[in-house]
């Protein structure tokens, strides 16, 4: 992540994660998932400038819909996404978006703990 985020940059993104973000996993680790239209691929492409170790995927195509999909995982959520989310997503700004977060870092407490002890001791 670009230490040098700007409120706007803040704001903007845990916005666009309360609203339209999937906090979870797939039962091995824990991820947060974007997936939008295609017509917002200049969002997408901002999130890659100021999250260069999430993916992105697509376009995808099918079913009659055009979408890419954005993931954050591994040290890319524990150390540039996680943080931003645990300040900003709090029950008084949005209580159902704060319960997803914590059903998602307590289901896979054991590896966020892992990945920051491995960030720790800078492995």
């Amino acid at each position: 992540m670009d230490d040098r985020l700007s409120a706007f940059d803040e704001g903007l993104f845990v916005g666009i994660l309360i609203g339209e973000g999937s906090f979870g996993g797939d039962g091995r680790q824990p991820q947060v998932t974007l997936r939008m239209h295609t017509r917002h691929e200049a969002l997408f492409r901002w999130l890659m400038a100021r999250f260069p170790r999430t993916k992105l995927y697509g376009p995808y195509h099918h079913g009659g819909r055009s979408y890419y999909q954005w993931m954050a995982r591994g040290r890319a959520l524990v150390q540039d996404v996680l943080p931003l989310l645990e300040a900003h997503v709090t029950p008084d700004v949005d209580a159902h978006a704060a319960s997803r977060l914590a059903e998602m870092t307590e289901r896979y407490a054991t590896e966020i703990a892992r990945e920051r002890d491995r960030m720790a001791r800078g492995l």
